[in-house]
């Protein structure tokens, strides 16, 4: 039995334009043709469309798929085994996103909103990287500090906001300062001010301990849109992050010492 090109766009829900590329790419070329010369398509056209739209489903492109259907037997195994590989990455990715998107929904919810200009004057020229956001949420999407930092975050008012940041300017003049005193990154000056900030993290969002604080730092040092959670672009020198860095991990070996 033979059918028109209308009758198969609606049979497999594809438009007729769909099935008229893949003849022209050598994909799925009719088996007949009418007096009139339109296309017939029979059962067995069908049945290649089919698997055509199989693959595609699955995110193969044409000229994977045409490979495929050279030799069936042959190509389909390992292809099948390639995607469902890159399937299974790619479901964990949105898993892991929907959680993020779930949290952050959560904490829009629950946690305090402010106008731009509030806004403004709690934050200052800090900003807060979306895209960062989401992979740091990833990254530490198993540790217990993470959720307790974006529970804290989420509780705060406005006025914690204010004093928090406050506190954090403060903090980030004598950094500046020191930096460009040319104090060493090692000094006791320098490693007190790691230490203050590590302090800074626990006292507003989690608890902090030194091994954690580095790898903290090492993100400031190894992401520019890390350090601008702390130093706003406008404000930072070459190097000052690797300073910063390096402070903090001098403070956490002098405290492991002492401790």
């Amino acid at each position: 039995m033979s059918y028109s090109v209308g009758q198969v766009a609606s049979f497999a829900g594809v438009t007729v334009r769909t099935l008229h590329h893949y003849d022209r790419a050598g994909l799925l070329s009719p088996s007949g043709r009418s007096g009139a010369g339109y296309r017939l398509y029979d059962d067995g056209d069908l049945a290649r469309l089919q698997q055509i739209l199989f693959y595609r489903e699955l995110g193969f492109s044409l000229d994977e798929i045409a490979e495929i259907l050279k030799d069936p037997q042959a190509n389909a195994l390992e292809y099948l085994r390639s995607r469902l590989g890159r399937l299974s990455a790619e479901i964990d990715r949105l898993k892991r996103l929907t959680e993020v998107a779930e949290q952050a929904i959560e904490v829009q919810q629950t946690g305090v909103s402010l106008t731009p200009e509030e806004r403004f004057e709690a934050f200052g020229e800090i900003s807060f990287d979306l895209s960062y956001a989401t992979e740091a949420q990833i990254k530490w999407q198993d540790s217990e500090g993470q959720r307790e930092s974006m529970a804290r975050a989420a509780a705060h008012s406005k006025e914690d906001w204010k004093q928090l940041m406050g506190e954090a300017a403060a903090w980030r003049g004598e950094l500046l300062a020191a930096f460009d005193e040319g104090e060493p990154a090692d000094s006791e000056r320098t490693t007190d001010l790691a230490e203050e900030h590590r302090l800074h993290i626990a006292r507003w969002f989690t608890h902090c301990p030194p091994d954690m604080h580095c790898r903290i730092a090492d993100d400031f040092a190894a992401d520019p849109r890390a350090f601008a959670l702390v130093v706003p672009p406008s404000q930072q020198r070459p190097g000052l992050a690797a300073y910063l860095c390096k402070a903090v991990h001098t403070n956490a070996a002098r405290r492991t010492v002492t401790e």
